[in-house]
């Protein structure tokens, strides 16, 4: 017996109603993008893999996946070093390319490449597929989409004020109810600095940012078992545990971090953007213990919360002063975010928020009773579609019942029936499928009386 197919764990199928809710996510971000003056740009599913090591940090790099050189990928290789222990640096030499992690990266690599074409600040938008070789779990997958906005070459933190403005209307149009968490990678060197622990700011990010999932204890012994001294880690519990509102946390943090310097520019430049931004729409709160264990992370960054559901972040992004500059070209300022579609889609169906226009059915389906008939429907679906009317004809001729079953089914809001008497006519008779209703009119009448009648949502006639 032929073996059943499967798809690869952590990755997924869409059926055309799951398509439907997945491009009204993604046209409700374009939209905002593009009234925000975002320009789209699209980079390949895979990138040269020295591109991508070592941006990511090394939890990053080992959930790259990698593709094997085409051919003998092997030849040239000392079989001494096909050795278990030896597998990253055997992975080097066999894949040269991977897919991406994320969009951020290709994007720098687009922006240094193409840099003789671009005018500066940049303002790009961009929505594609990325893999990463993680564990699937709920709301986690292998491969899933991101819905990047990023602007670079320039410094101001406007930019910062424009990416939380973009947020909230995203959400506020997804009707869902989220907190915008906010930090300073500046900050969190601070801390590293007064806590005596400075070339360690690396470790404490990538610990401390697990604080949601793991707990603190689990954080504290994480960064016992990466050799930051009990001191160090006694230090730095209670400023990763802050309480009170934003204001009074950002006052704490300049106390605490009164003795650096790089910790207070941290403090200051959420303040100049906390005020910009005002209250108006989702709330955004500092959160000392956010750390966005990504390593290209210099400034701002920023995480986003769905209140009404246990699924975790459903954006992220921050400040990036350096990644260009590993691509040879340094100084270039860049600052984005990252909207997680498949956690917020999965968010819109926990919470069943989708609007009743959002999975549009065809709104009309035309019978076909034989050649004569079918030629006729054909020739008025020309002119619905014309009107920007979406139709179909059914394919075969069929009994009526099979046909107002299909037009159950699909959902389609009108059924146009031409029979013999219809053809003879020049009428077509139209069923309501939302009231059970119909009405014969004169065909050249048919999209006007489509247009102009019930836009009421489908619901199963009675045959």
């Amino acid at each position: 017996m032929a073996t059943k197919p499967a798809i690869p764990k952590g990755t997924r199928d869409f059926s055309p109603l799951e398509m439907a809710r997945r491009n009204y996510i993604f046209d409700t971000i374009k939209d905002v993008f593009r009234l925000h003056g975002f320009s789209q740009i699209e980079t390949p599913a895979m990138e040269n893999l020295s591109t991508l090591l070592g941006k990511y940090g090394d939890e990053g790099d080992k959930l790259l996946f990698k593709i094997l050189n085409s051919g003998d990928f092997l030849k040239g290789i000392d079989p001494a070093a096909i050795d278990p222990a030896e597998v990253n640096k055997l992975a080097v030499k066999i894949c040269e390319k991977g897919l991406r992690y994320d969009l951020t990266v290709p994007f720098a690599r687009y922006v240094v490449q193409h840099r003789s074409e671009l005018q500066f600040p940049f303002k790009r938008y961009q929505i594609q597929p990325v893999w990463r070789a993680d564990r699937p779990q709920k709301g986690r997958y292998r491969e899933f989409y991101q819905c990047d906005a990023d602007i670079v070459g320039s410094d101001s933190l406007l930019n910062e004020v424009e990416l939380l403005d973009i947020i909230r209307d995203v959400f506020s149009r997804l009707n869902i109810n989220v907190v915008i968490k906010v930090n300073n990678r500046k900050i969190l060197a601070g801390i590293a600095e007064v806590i005596g622990a400075p070339d360690s700011l690396v470790d404490i990010t990538v610990a401390i940012d697990k604080i949601d999932k793991i707990g603190l204890e689990n954080v504290k012994a994480e960064l016992a078992e990466r050799g930051l001294a009990a001191e160090a880690i006694e230090a730095l519990t209670p400023i990763i545990t802050l309480t009170g509102s934003t204001a009074e946390r950002l006052a704490a943090l300049k106390s605490l971090l009164a003795a650096s310097e790089i910790g207070l520019k941290g403090v200051e430049e959420l303040e100049t953007i906390l005020a910009m931004a005002g209250t108006e729409g989702a709330e955004i709160e500092l959160d000392v213990s956010l750390a966005r264990g990504l390593n290209y992370y210099t400034g701002t960054i920023i995480e986003v919360k769905a209140l009404d559901t246990p699924i975790g972040s459903i954006t992220g992004g921050g400040r990036y002063d350096n990644l260009t500059g590993v691509f040879g070209m340094p100084g270039v300022s860049g600052v984005g975010i990252s909207f997680g579609a498949d956690r917020i889609y999965d968010v819109l169906n926990t919470l069943d928020l989708y609007p009743d226009d959002a999975i549009a059915a065809p709104r009309c389906l035309f019978t076909n009773f034989g050649p004569a008939e079918a030629a006729r429907a054909m020739e008025l679906a020309k002119q619905l579609r014309s009107e920007g009317i979406s139709c179909v004809v059914f394919p075969d001729a069929a009994k009526i019942k099979k046909q107002m079953s299909y037009a159950d089914a699909m959902k389609f809001r009108y059924v146009a029936i031409i029979g013999e008497t219809e053809l003879a006519d020049g009428t077509v008779t139209v069923k309501n499928m939302a009231e059970g209703t119909q009405a014969t009119i004169a065909a050249a009448d048919l999209a006007a009386y489509l247009s102009a009648n019930s836009q009421a949502p489908h619901s199963p006639s009675s045959l």
